[in-house]
């Protein structure tokens, strides 16, 4: 990966007046902190790189961003990372050169984001469990008077139940809501899955 590269010299040109200067700071600071640490433009905007991404800088009407790849496994000793503000960068809004923190620790930000980087510490992904869905009565009703669709039902892994729960209960109109309830007793009876078409 080549250390410096056109297209992000194109990006800081087509950006607007306020947003140059700390564009340009900020892309001097990385460099300055490491010759190792190369630069792309992916999704339209620089990225700085070694083995993987390590920060990236864009710029929107009123503001520019920053932020680092892995900002969830550094330390953030300062407290520079604003998770609150929606401005996709871990640095928040930065509207000028003083929403900036100093050289030295930005410098110091961006080694342990190297560090990281050369270390291939993963980020862990947080998943979130989704909300149970509860047993609409009615379809309770129709499962309880087909004991075969019922039975196929109850032995289905909780993804698969959840399936047809969410197919029913999201349906907008009642028609829709009872003949997708018709066409899942059907289709339980004959032991299939909601996805069944897709399965091979």
């Amino acid at each position: 990966m080549q250390q410096f590269d056109t297209r992000v010299d194109d990006y800081i040109a087509k950006s607007a007046p306020f947003a140059q200067p700390i564009l340009k700071h900020i892309r001097e600071v990385v460099h300055q902190a490491s010759p190792i640490i190369g630069e792309t433009i992916k999704w339209g905007f620089p990225h700085f790189v070694h083995k993987g991404t390590i920060c990236s800088m864009a710029s929107f009407k009123a503001h520019c961003a920053f932020g680092f790849w892995k900002a969830t496994l550094m330390k953030d000793p300062y407290q520079l990372f604003n998770e609150k503000e929606n401005a996709m960068g871990t640095m928040g809004r930065i509207e000028s050169l003083q929403d900036l923190p100093a050289d030295k620790i930005l410098t110091e930000y961006i080694l342990e984001a190297l560090n990281l980087d050369e270390s291939e510490a993963k980020v862990k992904k947080v998943v979130t469990p989704k909300a149970p869905i509860e047993m609409p009565s009615d379809f309770e009703a129709a499962l309880f008077d087909n004991p075969k669709a019922k039975q196929q039902f109850e032995s289905f892994s909780p993804s698969h139940k959840r399936e047809y729960l969410e197919w029913i209960t999201t349906a907008k109109a009642e028609a829709t809501r009872l003949k997708r309830m018709t066409t899942a007793i059907e289709w339980l009876t004959e032991g299939k899955s909601l996805n069944w078409k897709y399965q091979k």
